[in-house]
């Protein structure tokens, strides 16, 4: 979240918001290789950035179905992934992790379990057995809450050319420690340094 939309809660826009996802992306999840499969499809220009500014469940669900409607009518080749960011309203974390179940149970009810995963970010996510301030948590944290919808063909596809995959974790959470909170902060600053 910026800055300017942190201490006043005004809300940002959602250009503000694709572009804090921007650089997300680009200098954490790319830049620190969190995910060894996402830089291919940025790239390629394949992921597509969605912004849903409505803070109830129905909307966001609706929303929800929209994007994975839009995802699946277009070919992996122009659009592999989906990132729904709902910037207003879900920064509880235990709410917005019922939210996300929601998800999954519409992709279900849509019987598109193994075509489509529901993956998910969050500014507040904390590991089950991790202290709230450990950094290892900014491998699912992300400026805003933020539903990540995936082709599991896609998913397939990278842990066959990744044969480690089992490994990101541990490497992501000592990464993240090496580089702290005051690192992580430097990273995402608007302006890069």
């Amino acid at each position: 979240m910026t800055a300017a939309a942190a201490s006043t809660d005004i809300p940002a826009s959602a250009e503000q918001v694709r572009a804090d996802m921007q650089r997300w992306l680009e200098r954490a999840v790319i830049g620190l290789n969190l995910c060894p499969f996402a830089k291919a499809v940025h790239v390629k220009g394949q992921v597509h950035v969605a912004v849903c500014a409505e803070p109830a469940f129905g909307p966001v669900l609706e929303a929800l179905g929209a994007e994975l409607d839009a995802l699946l009518a277009c070919s992996p080749e122009v659009r592999d992934t989906t990132l729904l960011v709902l910037p207003q309203g879900h920064d509880d974390f235990l709410l917005f992790d019922a939210l996300v179940r929601e998800g999954e149970r519409l992709i279900a009810r849509r019987r598109l379990a193994g075509v489509v995963q529901l993956a998910s970010f969050h500014p507040r996510f904390v590991f089950a057995d991790a202290d709230e301030g450990d950094p290892g948590n900014n491998s699912n944290r992300a400026p805003w809450p933020t539903l990540h919808l995936l082709r599991e063909a896609s998913i397939d596809r990278a842990v066959a050319a990744f044969p480690q995959a089992e490994a990101i974790f541990g490497a992501n959470v000592a990464r993240l420690r090496a580089l702290g909170h005051a690192g992580w902060h430097a990273l995402l600053a608007q302006e890069q340094r």
